[in-house]
């Protein structure tokens, strides 16, 4: 039995002492490892987990998800002008609800839909060989709805899937125009939407506190869709940026000390009373393998009981879908025209 224990966030005053020097604010994927190291982790933790065999076939999906990074094609990426126009606009370069797909990201899930078909559980291979032979048009929908946060139309036994496969195309468009852009500086950078990712607009996974170098004990938001981290003080909600009532919940064990659990839980909700949401954060100097999307699928306990609170979860999580509407947050902005 699990209960959950409360602590107040630090004052703004002992994070600035704390903090000292020049925070980065960019944390980088590394495309020969980011989801190789995620299956690792989703494998670490499956063990004796009640979600044991769903912990293992997302592992069996990141495995797939490095693979297709490894050999992902080459497809169109924005020019400078677009770097700048977005720049000057305040706006993602690369954003989720409005950059034009290349047909690249389909043909990487339908592949993915087909290896894991012959090594999923048997009751998935039935849905992973109808997604593999699925049209076009049925890969868009389900793009548009999980990119704009739409229950309604959304294929929940597929999701996992087709949300992997726009991770690793984001994820490559995200490397690929760094590479590209790189002699002429910086392609992403800080946009008006300090909530929303720098490349692609996304919301948040979940938070990580880093533990080395000038990071040490600095919180990043990690990108639901193309896995960059963006630095955001830990005195603001990444939600409705207020610093006003922060506090962190995290799970004890029945007839534990609340409080000495909560200041060495590896996973904590950060939650807001001003906006009424929370967002899981995980710490690097309590676990150095915590992985926002593996770990944040294992501790769905904590969801069930901080949502008994009536807070809302703020973190998006392609692979932690829930069956109604509310599952995936709504849209900030309405999708484009022209979508089949």
């Amino acid at each position: 039995m699990t209960t959950s224990a409360t602590v107040r966030v630090m004052s703004a005053e002992e994070i600035a002492a704390r903090a000292g020097g020049e925070t980065p604010f960019l944390h980088w994927p590394e495309r020969t490892s980011v989801f190789a190291e995620r299956e690792m982790r989703l494998r670490q933790l499956a063990r004796g987990h009640a979600m044991e065999d769903y912990l293992g076939f997302l592992a069996l999906i990141a495995h797939e998800q490095q693979a297709a990074l490894k050999s992902f094609p080459s497809v169109p990426l924005p020019d400078a002008q677009a770097i700048d126009r977005a720049a000057r606009a305040g706006l993602p370069p690369l954003p989720a609800a409005d950059w034009p797909r290349d047909p690249a990201w389909r043909d990487a899930a339908r592949a993915m839909a087909r290896a894991l078909s012959a090594q999923a559980p048997t009751g998935a291979r039935a849905v992973l060989e109808r997604l593999a032979a699925e049209d076009d048009v049925y890969f868009e929908r389900q793009a548009d709805a999980l990119l704009h946060g739409l229950g309604t139309g959304l294929d929940l036994a597929t999701a996992p899937v087709v949300g992997a496969a726009l991770q690793v195309y984001w994820t490559h468009l995200l490397l690929a125009t760094r590479a590209l852009h790189q002699e002429q500086g910086q392609p992403f950078g800080r946009i008006d939407e300090e909530t929303g990712c720098p490349c692609c607009g996304s919301r948040p996974t979940a938070s990580i506190t880093r533990s080395a170098g000038e990071s040490l004990g600095q919180r990043y938001l990690h990108c639901s869709l193309c896995n960059l981290q963006w630095h955001m003080v830990r005195i603001k909600c990444p939600h409705c940026l207020s610093i006003k009532s922060l506090a962190y919940q995290s799970l004890t064990a029945a007839g534990g000390d609340g409080d000495s659990a909560a200041a060495t839980a590896k996973v904590q909700a950060e939650t807001c009373d001003d906006c009424g949401s929370y967002l899981k954060i995980m710490h690097t100097d309590r676990d150095p393998f915590v992985d926002p999307v593996a770990d944040d699928v294992a501790s769905l306990t904590l969801d069930l009981l901080v949502a008994e609170t009536g807070k809302e979860r703020h973190g998006v999580n392609f692979m932690l879908l829930f069956g109604d509407p509310g599952g995936v947050p709504p849209p900030d902005h309405p999708p484009p025209e022209g979508r089949p």
